[in-house]
């Protein structure tokens, strides 16, 4: 029997990021997440953004974590009268006003420069849809539910978060929803983590459910084994050491870079990192990297063990080479390092952050080497330098690509198809399964192989409504 439910996806529909699904039931409305499609020129996107639903009337918002992909709306949500409560686990809490507020600060900053340059052509400025002060209301809504714990985010609809292990606060979203006459239980899979994962726990495997969102990032591919991973990870600096150059390393400052930090710790801790210069150049990883030190005991004591870890530690005294460049002078300064350094820098897809700046200065070096070790999404200047593009334009020049491109995808912070076949077959009741966050290609071959396992999996498009 039907709750009267519906499910509208909204975002991450044949696509990775954007993440957005609206549920509607008794007359209240939900949101599973609320993310920022990446790779676009963001101040033209922002200003012709609409939401397909008024804010005004949405009742709550349930986060999955933080990740800009799945929470970068947040801001202009509130902007445009959004008062309900955003539920997110404390992890999330934390994450939450670093990323937001560098989100916002970066529109803004962009959004200054269009408008001189639309000044001086006599053109008509554009006023800003959204403020800091929106990114702070945020967490002013934010309320925590901590793992395992049931909440009561609407009359009718219970929730509860289950370990994700894909970044610190991650979370399976759970949500019971009871009609006049019938309960129907949601699964949104948010993000699963990869297990090879360092400092988190593999996903945790949901015993029931009648729908399920799932997420299909890796869907056509497994990742290599872990071992491979830090070995090529390890070859690949050893060669930029040895051509006379230096390394780029364009990372998300939430999770990827700290995991990069992680493994630079554990080469280091191994006699086998030559570079005598790391430089986390990105203000938003340094503060999210303070974080995960707070929470670093809380963290998989296995991996914490392997670097030498004792209570009361944190990533920059495991790695003593560390320097952290919070200033422009100091990232600037970074260009006078010709040899022996790494530089770990946002943002993960190349599409703005410091990143780009130092890719100007570099990238036509054939001594220099730049590693990607995460996805590049389609219509990013990451996913065309992986592609093999031999000429790129960045801040209105050509610029060659001399340097040498490394994609090590062993250090994806997603499950790869295995664990997402594994993930999927854990969960029983015949339920319903709708594969999201996935390019088309990457949900075809999971749909095909699910279907092999006796497992009926939909791929719905942006805009289609679900009934049930």
């Amino acid at each position: 029997m039907p709750v009267n439910a519906s499910l509208t996806f909204i975002g991450a529909a044949q696509q990775v990021t954007g993440s957005c699904y609206l549920l509607q039931l008794n007359q209240q409305q939900l949101l599973l997440d609320c993310g920022m499609v990446q790779g676009a020129d963001q101040v033209r996107e922002w200003h012709k953004f609409r939401f397909p639903f008024q804010p005004k009337e949405i009742d709550a918002v349930v986060l999955s974590h933080a990740h800009i992909d799945h929470s970068g709306l947040l801001p202009l949500l509130v902007a445009k009268g959004f008062k309900g409560k955003i539920y997110c686990t404390p992890g999330t809490a934390e994450l939450l006003p670093v990323l937001l507020k560098d989100s916002v600060n970066l529109y803004l900053k962009d959004l200054e420069w269009q408008n001189k340059k639309a000044a001086r052509a006599g053109k008509k400025i554009q006023e800003p849809v959204m403020a800091v002060k929106d990114a702070e209301r945020v967490s002013e809504l934010v309320q925590t539910l901590s793992y395992n714990k049931r909440g009561f985010p609407l009359p009718g609809v219970e929730l509860e978060f289950a370990d994700a292990g894909h970044i610190l606060g991650s979370a399976i979203v759970q949500l019971w929803l009871k009609g006049k006459q019938a309960m129907r239980k949601l699964v949104f899979s948010g993000d699963l983590g990869n297990p090879a994962t360092v400092l988190l726990p593999a996903a945790t495997e949901i015993p029931q459910a009648d729908i399920v969102l799932m997420e299909s990032t890796y869907g056509n591919r497994d990742h290599q084994p872990l071992a491979n991973t830090i070995e090529e990870f390890a070859t690949a600096l050893s060669e930029a050491y040895d051509a006379g150059g230096n390394v780029f390393i364009p990372a998300f400052a939430l999770g990827r870079s700290q995991e990069i930090l992680y493994y630079l710790a554990l080469l280091y801790r191994q006699g086998r990192l030559r570079q005598r210069l790391v430089f986390l150049d990105s203000p938003m990883a340094i503060s999210i990297t303070k974080i995960y030190d707070d929470y670093l005991h809380r963290l998989d004591q296995a991996d914490l063990d392997r670097i030498g870890y004792k209570k009361g530690m944190t990533l920059e005294q495991l790695l003593p080479m560390l320097k952290l460049s919070e200033s422009i002078e100091d990232s600037m300064a970074i260009n006078r390092v010709t040899h022996g350094a790494i530089i770990i820098a946002g943002s993960g897809m190349c599409n703005g952050g410091r990143i780009v700046h130092h890719l100007k200065h570099n990238l036509w070096k054939n001594t220099n080497h730049l590693i990607f070790v995460g996805f590049q999404a389609r219509g990013t200047l990451g996913r065309r330098l992986v592609d093999g593009e031999k000429r790129v334009k960045m801040f209105g020049q050509d610029i060659v690509v001399k340097a040498k491109i490394h994609t090590i995808g062993g250090f994806s912070a997603h499950a790869g198809q295995a664990e997402l076949l594994q993930w999927a077959k854990a969960v029983h009741g015949e339920p319903a399964f709708y594969l999201v966050h996935g390019e088309p290609e990457a949900q075809a071959v999971l749909q095909q192989k699910l279907a092999e396992m006796g497992i009926v999996a939909q791929i719905p498009i942006k805009g289609e409504v679900l009934t049930f």
